[in-house]
């Protein structure tokens, strides 16, 4: 079975089941539904954009020819999936027509659903949430430019982690741009948990020693650190993060545990180039996609796995501190292709 019908029989007995189930059960099942939901609704710009386009390409053409493919190659680029990625996804396709002998617009588009899932799997078994430590503290470094919604994405993980049970401390490093250390103290507040953090102009890496000697000592499970993102300097920002780094190390064993990469998904192939820029910085283990609702180019997901090398762990679908989802491949295709499946 592909995936086109994978999916549309999981999400199909996931929301219309009758079945008498446990308890549990049924917790389980209405929490996955309000999440499919919100993936639904966040995605709606690029359904409406990307699959509208490739529904009616699928309605104009009775047969597939070179026209059909140049239309499609089109569609993809415009949905920011990225240039590269769409030449080697349309060879794959024709490759499938020609071995498969297809002619039928609508049977390829369940194959258009199956290569687009494979682009971001690829065989690989990809970890989509945080890599919490056994022992002590998980800390992690949160980077990326000003403007991306580095500090509200990081005030909502908290808020997701706290929901959780996990006692967490949010640590202001971000000391030189103006106004930083004051939005995620004032993101403490509003989610009720701890706060550490200098006045504007102190050194990024003491901030940082002192909070997760804090974090040690009083027994904190999670530990998320705000960090500067003046990528136009990056040797200077690579010694900062290399020294943070080091400061961690010192203080809390294996730390940092994760290093998650805000971008902004509006910014469309902008966010691509940080990602590659970022990961020539710091050892990046995976990407945070804000404001996805607000582009009808979703496409972006797969570039960034594909150009980047990078696994998106959360996406932001919405403006509230419970937006914040984490990252599920299957829940973001049957989001992105509902109206076809």
């Amino acid at each position: 079975m592909g995936f086109f019908n994978k999916i549309k029989d999981m999400f199909k007995n996931s929301t219309s089941s009758n079945e008498i189930v446990s308890e549990g059960e049924n917790q389980e099942v209405s929490k996955v539904e309000e999440e499919v939901k919100i993936y639904e609704k966040g995605l709606t710009k690029s359904r409406e954009g990307f699959v509208s386009k490739l529904a009616n390409l699928t309605n104009k053409y009775r047969t597939i020819n070179d026209d059909y493919f140049d239309e499609l190659e089109e569609i993809l680029i415009m949905a920011d999936i990225g240039v590269n990625t769409v030449m080697e996804f349309i060879d794959r396709l024709r490759d499938r027509v020609v071995k498969e002998k297809i002619d039928d617009p609508n049977v390829l588009k369940e194959i258009i659903v199956d290569e687009l899932f494979i682009i971001y799997v690829n065989d690989e078994v990809l970890v989509n949430k945080i890599n919490f430590s056994d022992d002590g503290p998980t800390v992690v470094l949160f980077v990326g430019v000003n403007g991306v919604g580095k500090t509200t994405t990081i005030g909502k993980l908290a808020n997701k982690l706290k929901s959780e049970g996990k006692k967490v401390l949010l640590v202001g490093a971000d000391t030189f741009r103006a106004g930083a250390v004051a939005q995620l103290e004032e993101w403490s507040r509003r989610i009720d948990v701890s706060f550490y953090g200098k006045e504007e102009g102190s050194d990024p890496a003491s901030v940082v020693f002192d909070g997760c000697t804090k974090a040690k000592e009083e027994d904190f499970d999670v530990v998320l650190v705000d960090t500067a993102g003046r990528l136009q300097n990056k040797v200077n920002l690579m010694k900062e993060l290399e020294k943070i780094n080091k400061v961690i190390g010192q203080i809390i064993e294996g730390g940092p545990h994760e290093t998650l990469l805000v971008i902004d998904a509006t910014t469309g192939q902008n966010g691509i180039s940080q990602a590659k820029a970022f990961k020539e910085i710091t050892n990046i283990t995976g990407i945070v996609l804000t404001k996805l609702d607000g582009t009808a180019k979703g496409g972006i997901v797969l570039a960034i796995k594909d150009d980047a090398g990078l696994p998106v762990k959360y996406i932001g679908l919405g403006e509230g501190k419970d937006d914040l989802q984490v990252f599920d491949i299957e829940k973001y295709i049957y989001g992105l292709f509902k109206d076809m499946i």
